[in-house]
Parts: C-alpha cells; sequence; structure tokens
C-alpha cells in the first residue's frame, strides 16, 4: 500500500494549522448568521440582503478566490522558486496594482448598473412586492466595493501561504466576521434613528468586514520580506501568463456562478423565505467545506504547485491520492452529522427572535440536500489547482459547463415536487458529476495515480461512517426527551452526541489503519501536548 510522503505530513501539519484558523471563522459566521436571524429572520429583509451580496460575492468568487487565486499562486510559485526575490516581488507588486485598477474599475460599473443587475438576478414574483427590489439596490450598491477589498485580500493571502505563513491568512475570514459583526451590529442599530431599515447597518458591517480582512494580512508581509512599491507594467510576462491562466479559468467557473444565478432566480420564485433558508442551510454546508475542504486546498496548492515547477510528477501523484484521502475521511462523516443532526442544531443556533420553528424545519430540509454533495465540493478544490498548477485549464471548464446542465435539469425535473429543496439538491449533485468527470480527466493527464489505494481508504471511512451514524441514531433515540425540551438540555444532548461520535469514528479509523487520519491526530495531539 502507498504510504503518505513526506509532503502528505507538511499538507497535514498545515491543513491543521488551516483548520483551526478556519473553524474560528465559520464559528463567527455562524455568529453572524444567528444575528441576522434573531433580527431579522427569514423574510423580506434577508431575502433582499442575500441578492444584493450575491453579486459582488459572485465577483469575488470569479476573481479573488477562484481564477486569480489559483492562477497567481502557480505563477509566483515559478517565480520565487526559479527567479530570485527581485522578478518575485515585482510581479507581486504589478499583480497588486492591476487587481486595484481593474476592479476598482468593475466596481464602479456595478454600483451605476445596479438596479438592472439585481432585476436581472430575481423571479418577477420577488419584484411584485413594494420596496424590495429598491432595498436590494441599495445594498447592493453600498456593498460592491467588497470585491476590491476581498481579492487585494486574495492576493496577500496567496503570497503568505507560498513562504509557508498559513495561520494568518486563514485568520483573515475571522476578521471580516469581526469587521462584519461590530460594525453590522452598531449601525443596524443606530441608522434606524436617522429613518434607514436596520439591515443597511448590515450591509455597512460587510464593507467594514472587507477592510478588516485586507489589513489584517499585511503585518505578515514584512516577515516574508515583502514591500509594497508601487509598480504597472501590462508587458511583464509573469502578468501576462497570470492573465492567460484566468482566463480560461474565469470561463471555468463562470457556468459555477451561473448556477448560484440560476437557483437564485428560481428561489425567488418559491415562497417568500426560501432564499433566506437556502442561504441560511448554506452556511451550515459551507462550515465543514471550509474547515476540511478549503483547509486542504490552502495547504495541498502550494505544495503541489511546487512539485509541478520542479516536474516531479511521481511526489505530485502521491500528494493528490493522500490529499484526497482525506478528504474522504473528513467529509464523509460530516455528511452524515448533517443529515441526522441537522435540524437540532439549527434550533439550537438559530431558532431565537424572529427565526421560527417553521423556518428551522425548512432550513433542515435544504442542509439536508446540500450535505449529499459534501464530498464533491472539497475534492473539486483540491483537484482544479491541480489542473491549474498543470496549465490545463480546459478540463475545469468543461467539467463546469457539464455541471450548469446537471444543475438545471435536476431543477426543472425536482423543483415542482421539492421545492427549495430542489435548488439545495441539484448543485450537490452538480458538483459531485464535477468531481468525478475531473478526477477522471486528471487521471488520464498524469498517466495514473493510486485507484487502489484510494479505494481502500474510501472503504475503511465509508465502513467507519456507518458504524458512526449507527451510534448516532441508538445514541438520539436514548437523548430523545433532551431534545426540543429546552435550549440547555438540548445543548447538552448535541454536545455530547457530536463529541461522542467523533471519538467513535477517530477510534475506527485509528484501528483500521487509515494512515492520513492517524497523521491528522498524531498533529493535532502534537499541537495541544507540544512537550510530549
Amino acid at each position: 500500500m502507498q504510504k503518505p510522503s513526506e509532503d502528505t505530513g507538511k499538507i497535514a501539519r498545515a491543513a491543521g494549522t488551516v483548520s483551526i484558523a478556519v473553524m474560528c471563522s465559520r464559528v463567527l459566521g455562524l455568529v453572524r448568521e444567528q444575528v441576522f436571524a434573531a433580527f431579522f429572520g427569514a423574510g423580506f429583509a434577508y431575502d433582499a440582503f442575500v441578492v444584493a451580496f450575491r453579486i459582488p460575492n459572485l465577483l469575488r468568487d470569479l476573481f479573488a478566490e477562484g481564477s486569480l487565486s489559483a492562477a497567481f499562486v502557480s505563477v509566483f510559485s515559478d517565480y520565487d522558486c526559479n527567479r530570485g526575490p527581485a522578478a518575485t516581488w515585482r510581479l507581486a507588486n504589478n499583480v497588486l496594482v492591476c487587481v486595484a485598477i481593474l476592479l476598482s474599475l468593475i466596481t464602479l460599473a456595478g454600483m451605476l448598473l445596479a438596479e438592472p443587475l439585481v432585476r436581472l438576478m430575481v423571479n418577477p414574483q420577488f419584484e411584485a412586492i413594494a420596496g424590495k427590489v429598491e432595498l436590494t439596490r441599495q445594498m447592493t450598491v453600498i456593498m460592491f466595493p467588497f470585491l476590491i477589498l476581498v481579492s487585494l485580500s486574495s492576493v496577500v493571502m496567496g503570497m503568505l501561504n507560498t513562504k509557508g505563513r498559513f495561520f494568518l491568512p486563514a485568520m483573515a475570514a475571522s476578521f471580516f466576521n469581526i469587521g462584519s459583526l461590530v460594525g453590522g451590529i452598531g449601525l443596524a442599530l443606530l441608522l434606524p434613528r436617522f429613518g434607514y431599515p436596520a439591515i443597511i447597518g448590515m450591509a455597512c458591517g460587510t464593507l467594514v468586514g472587507g477592510l478588516c480582512q485586507l489589513l489584517g494580512q499585511v503585518p505578515a508581509l514584512g516577515g516574508i520580506g515583502f514591500a509594497f512599491r508601487p509598480h504597472l507594467d501590462l508587458r511583464d510576462p509573469g502578468l501576462r501568463r497570470i492573465g492567460r491562466l484566468m482566463v480560461p479559468a474565469l470561463v471555468g467557473l463562470a457556468p459555477f456562478q451561473l448556477n448560484i444565478f440560476i437557483n437564485t432566480y428560481f428561489a425567488s420564485s418559491l415562497a417568500e423565505g426560501s432564499l433566506s433558508w437556502l442561504s441560511y442551510a448554506f452556511r451550515f454546508f459551507w462550515f465543514p467545506v471550509g474547515i476540511f475542504g478549503v483547509a486542504l486546498s490552502v495547504a495541498t496548492l502550494p505544495v503541489m504547485a511546487r512539485q509541478v515547477a520542479a516536474k516531479e510528477t511521481g511526489r505530485l501523484k502521491e500528494t493528490l491520492a493522500s490529499s484526497l484521502a482525506m478528504v474522504f475521511c473528513l467529509t464523509l462523516p460530516a455528511t452524515v452529522g448533517l443529515i441526522m443532526l441537522g435540524e437540532p442544531i439549527i434550533r439550537v443556533i438559530f431558532e431565537h427572535g424572529r427565526f421560527d420553528a417553521f423556518s428551522t424545519a425548512r432550513t433542515a430540509e435544504a442542509l439536508t440536500c446540500y450535505a449529499v454533495g459534501l464530498f464533491g465540493y472539497a475534492a473539486v478544490k483540491i483537484i482544479v489547482p491541480v489542473f491549474y498548477a498543470l496549465d490545463e485549464t480546459r478540463f475545469p471548464v468543461i467539467g463546469s459547463f457539464m455541471a450548469m446542465v446537471v444543475n438545471l435539469i435536476m431543477i426543472m425535473f425536482t423543483i415542482g415536487h421539492l421545492g427549495h429543496r430542489a435548488l439545495a439538491l441539484s448543485i450537490s449533485l452538480a458538483m459531485t458529476c464535477n468531481f468525478f468527470f475531473l478526477a477522471t480527466m486528471l487521471y488520464r493527464k498524469l498517466a495514473g495515480f493510486s485507484i487502489r489505494y484510494l479505494m481502500g481508504a474510501l472503504g475503511k471511512v465509508v465502513g467507519a461512517s456507518l458504524a458512526m451514524g449507527v451510534w448516532l441514531w441508538v445514541l438520539k433515540g436514548w437523548l430523545a426527551a433532551w431534545l426540543g425540551r429546552g435550549l440547555t438540555l438540548e445543548i447538552f444532548g448535541l454536545m455530547l452526541l457530536i463529541g461522542s461520535s467523533v471519538v467513535v469514528y477517530g477510534a475506527l479509523l485509528y484501528w483500521l489503519r487509515m494512515k492520513e487520519a492517524a497523521m491528522l491526530l498524531d498533529k493535532l495531539w502534537r499541537r495541544w501536548h507540544p512537550g510530549v
């Protein structure tokens, strides 16, 4: 059986570091959603906020955390390995200046065209509700500059990650959540005194959070030797190479963003609150994707980019197989947990203020459908950057278009029967299909990687996850009297269910000699017991 390489150990260590930071971010993100749920519930105001934030956030996914991030890290790693510090920092400064100028122009256009963009995103039934489009337009104008801040933050994050600094960049999202919470709550309480809706304050808080996300990483740049010196050279070969990588990557990501557009359009045609239920559910779903999928992606991208640059194909295959095995062992049990415990978790966290039991049930239904695609989401985040590093962007493009078609077909066939659940299920199945397609193409591109090793790992993970599911089902039956019988008892019951299931699952994988699981547990043990 293939053994995890030295690079896998580095990835496990880096992923553990990033996971802790991302965990902080996701917890703060849930607190932010709690504030939205308590203040605004699921309906008019939060539906408008979801659509307004979706427009700049969609562009953020395209530029900052999509094509720009992967393309920049690939080229920056190559320069760092082969060109020397002077050329590397000149490239970084050039990219920062170009990104700031380009996205400022896009932001200005978006602010001027906010109303037609909103009307393009939503169904006529959304527009028929008095004042809803105007409120959405106002918040879109306010939040559009977030695109500039988060894109610059993404470039800084890529520089720090390539230089082996993972924790502070991973904490950047925590800075965003803290800034948006403090700024948003303060303004939400203040602005109604001047005749503005409270939700406008939360939109302004998003900008405060974006600024905190960027500035929070700046102190670490001095530690890697970077100094900002404004430099603009559109003929720079490195900049042009990033542009060449970004264009097909943008085309590849566009269908996924169109999926979000399609789902937003259909959700706005359903019962009021559907956009809110899907958004709250997606926040829960994104919690494990962020902790596991994003953490592993951030940790593996610089390692695999260096392996490609050094033409170490054998080590690249080992790193890829071990990284996918880690995705197996982290996401499959999370899927079981979200499906079985989604409703009581949502009830404990969100069912306060204006968020009622009906909203809890509808949000839990959406979460179950999202959970089906958890593995696909996380695995695609590992595989796509490999194509970017190999300078092979056509396959992610094809996969994204295929996912868009699958998503649309699934919605058309199921929305009449499943309502808002169809939108969550369709995107999950689309991402799963995308993963299988990309994995097949990458297998051919690399002339194979260890499928036998992956199947062995999958068998162990599935067996342990099923056993954990049985344990949860039995224990949940014993604790049924605690769930739904008061907040304190329900919290204690959930802590017991989650904690014991993690122990059961971890012990089973350790007993089954799952090497990646043993490595992750060892890294966590050493982190919390450094002297042992």
